[in-house]
């Protein structure tokens, strides 16, 4: 067979995740099993038999699974009305809903402080009406400060995937039970959750996944107190410079987030079987009863109240000063380096770091995720029903989410090791970022690639279409808007992204981005930091609002993956 320029095009995303993913994995076990060239289970042994680490590998995945189990109480009443109501406003709010999702955890630690810190509006009210000395709400390096910080993460998650396939559930199944006799608990247990289990389960392990390798909050709002396996990769490889114990760390997250991913692209898969789907025009309606109004209304408070009073409070925070009175001095201060150091920025610079590497990351990945989008549709020459193909398509499947759920420590670690001179390089931070990327790519674009139906291209083919005239002029024009998703999610990712950037950053200007600043500002202590931190956070909080309300713009359709 003769290889095509399409064929070497198809092993894009392959070659890029053996290069930018296996092969800094592989070097964390090289470092893990094989630090002198011999093979060596000490680290290993060291993991089995110290108390601290079962205890930190117990502590991350009860957290992450009290977090899981919370949001899923918190959301589900929400997914609910997304899922079945039509009301003003929706669609805004259904995108202000995912503007904590890609927000950086040191904007999420700056927002809960503006809301709740020591110093905080609410807690000087409070201290008014109180007549106390102290704040009464001290929340500060607490378990309950972390799960609420998850829960407001990761809320989102269920409204898109639950609310989504809720939304498009036919409601035939529900009236028929009804029309039977069924009240309305037992249409709800025997009808309506066992065909919502896929998307629950997909749902659920996509924030334990989440929660289980969460970083920043852990590290920031938990402080030393807390640790988690990412947090200690984190402070043996940099703190302790223990590279064989933070290598064996990473092996077991590795082996971790594999089987959840591989779970949840399993379970994602099952959410487009044998069920009845109806249109959104069809299956929301308006609330018509007082009762569905005053739920309506009830869960658009709860949203309202926590998922934006945090982020408002970093606005209200960034144009106040230490005496409560409007400013813009933390604007103006920008432009300026206070401390006159080589090693630190200007703030401003920072944000052009981070459009211009965001810029980076959308051109690569959205060639890689289109093409691996391509690949798992089965479309053009690949397109072949065979079993094996099938499942080996599963398999890739699983492979390309995987950066999704990596640590993001673990990745910028096994760069350090792995890259070479590559890792002085600016270059390496889009590069990373595109490994995060791509993957909410091919989420975005596939399920309208797989939605094309195959008579428009077997009828451009008999017309004597070529494979590349097929994808030019029937594939690309129908998945267009899907692509400006993908793009957008590329972009906003990339603006956000903390952890593996906080690894692989040099000191200077060419590498500092919005989320090192402010992780930097907020590390230093005095008013005008904090503000300028909350006022970076402000500016990143825009545009991912921004970007986000241009995927729901965008976006193609009503069924999507998330």
């Amino acid at each position: 067979m003769t290889l095509r320029p399409r064929h070497l095009l198809h092993l894009l995303p392959i070659a890029f995740l053996v290069v930018f993913f296996f092969y800094p994995l592989l070097a964390i076990l090289r470092v893990s099993l094989l630090p002198d060239g011999k093979l060596a289970l000490d680290a290993l042994r060291e993991l089995a038999i110290r108390p601290y680490y079962l205890q930190t590998l117990w502590f991350t995945t009860w957290q992450a699974a009290l977090s899981t189990l919370l949001t899923l109480l918190v959301a589900l009443p929400g997914a609910y009305v997304f899922g079945r109501y039509r009301f003003r406003g929706r669609e805004l709010l259904k995108a202000l809903t995912t503007i904590p999702f890609v927000m950086p955890t040191v904007v999420v630690a700056a927002s809960f402080r503006a809301l709740i810190g020591p110093s905080s509006r609410l807690n000087a009210l409070l201290q008014g009406l109180l007549g106390t000395d102290t704040p009464p709400i001290q929340l500060e390096r607490t378990l309950w400060l972390i799960l609420a910080a998850h829960v407001f993460y990761n809320y989102t998650i269920v409204i898109r995937i639950v609310g989504g396939f809720w939304a498009n559930l036919s409601r035939y199944t529900e009236e028929a039970a009804a029309v039977l006799g069924a009240n309305r608990r037992r249409v709800l247990l025997h009808i309506t959750m066992p065909a919502l289990a896929p998307a629950l389960l997909a749902a659920a392990l996509l924030i334990f996944l989440f929660t289980f390798t969460s970083f920043g909050v852990i590290l920031i709002l938990g402080g030393p107190g807390f640790s988690t396996l990412e947090t200690e990769i984190y402070r043996q490889a940099v703190v302790f410079l223990k590279l064989p114990v933070a290598a064996a760390l990473s092996i077991l997250q590795i082996i971790f987030t594999y089987a959840i991913m591989l779970a949840y692209t399993r379970l994602q898969r099952r959410i487009s079987t044998p069920l009845r789907f109806q249109s959104q025009r069809q299956t929301l309606r308006p609330p018509r009863t007082s009762r569905e109004r005053l739920l309506v209304a009830i869960n658009v408070i709860i949203m309202l109240l926590l998922l934006l009073t945090p982020l408002l409070a970093l606005v209200e925070r960034s144009f106040t000063d230490a005496d409560g009175h409007f400013t813009l001095s933390y604007y103006q201060e920008l432009p300026i380096n206070r401390r006159g150091s080589v090693l630190h920025v200007p703030p401003l610079q920072a944000v052009g770091n981070s459009v211009r590497f965001a810029l980076v990351t959308v051109a690569l990945a959205t060639i890689l995720g289109v093409v691996a989008a391509w690949q798992l549709a089965g479309t053009g020459a690949s397109r072949d029903k065979r079993p094996h193909r099938s499942r080996l398509l599963g398999w890739l499947d699983s492979l390309l989410m995987l950066p999704l759920g990596i640590s993001a420590v673990t990745l910028g670690f096994g760069y350090i090791i792995a890259l070479g001179p590559l890792r002085t390089s600016p270059w390496l931070i889009p590069l990373a970022h595109t490994l995060i990327a791509f993957p909410f790519v091919v989420r975005s674009v596939l399920p309208v690639l797989r939605g094309i139906h195959p008579n428009l291209r077997e009828a451009a083919a008999v017309l004597g279409a070529s494979p590349d005239r097929v994808w030019k002029e029937i594939d690309l024009p129908i998945v267009g808007r899907a692509l400006m998703v993908g793009a957008v999610f590329a972009f906003t990712v990339s603006m956000g992204e903390f952890g593996a950037t906080l690894f692989i950053a040099r000191p200077g200007g060419a590498t500092t981005t919005i989320p090192i600043a402010i992780n930097r500002f907020l590390g230093q202590p005095g008013a005008l930091n904090f503000g300028q931190a909350v006022a970076l956070s402000s500016i990143l909080m825009v545009v991912c609002a921004i970007g986000f309300l241009a995927i729901e713009r965008f976006r193609y359709g009503e069924i999507g993956e998330f």
